[in-house]
């Protein structure tokens, strides 16, 4: 009965300690160019959310495309159709910037996706990753390409 009491006391030590020891490891910066792109997923984000017809034809590229959780390939008009009016709710996170150069970039990420039920489906899978290729256009970062994948399956 001691033994078994001793070894719980141990082994919660040690589990706090690495908690502890893992807590304490501060967080990279970002960069100022991560920085950037991720404000803009965000306010990619956002206009799902609010609606933003106006976001989705300034913001994409005029050969935008994007791939739906459905795995169907969809182009820039479809986008604006499906988000322009609002009601997706993306609560991102472990979000990352890969760059590829100077005016191109990839933000990646995880994502909690709700959207109300269309008529005839039921709503998309919950657990999504999400990636957005980003491109500077005119001083202006414009997205190029968007891909959602199920993240977990069964979860429809």
């Amino acid at each position: 009965m001691y033994f078994r009491f001793a070894v719980l006391i141990v082994l919660l030590s040690v589990m706090s300690v690495a908690g502890f020891a893992q807590a304490n490891v501060p967080a990279k910066p970002l960069t100022p160019f991560e920085q950037t792109l991720m404000a803009a997923e965000k306010s990619y984000i956002e206009a799902a959310k609010k609606g933003g017809a106006d976001f989705f034809k300034a913001t994409l590229t005029d050969d935008f495309s994007f791939v739906g959780s459905d795995g169907e390939l969809n182009e820039r008009q479809d986008m604006i159709d499906e988000l322009g009016g609002g009601g997706t709710d993306i609560l991102p996170y472990d979000m990352k910037v890969v760059s590829i150069s100077d005016s191109a970039a990839i933000v990646t990420y995880d994502a909690i996706v709700r959207v109300p039920p269309s008529e005839d489906q039921g709503p998309p899978p919950r657990y999504q990753h999400l990636s957005t290729i980003w491109v500077k256009q005119g001083g202006a970062w414009k997205m190029k390409f968007h891909q959602k994948s199920v993240a977990h399956w069964g979860d429809w």
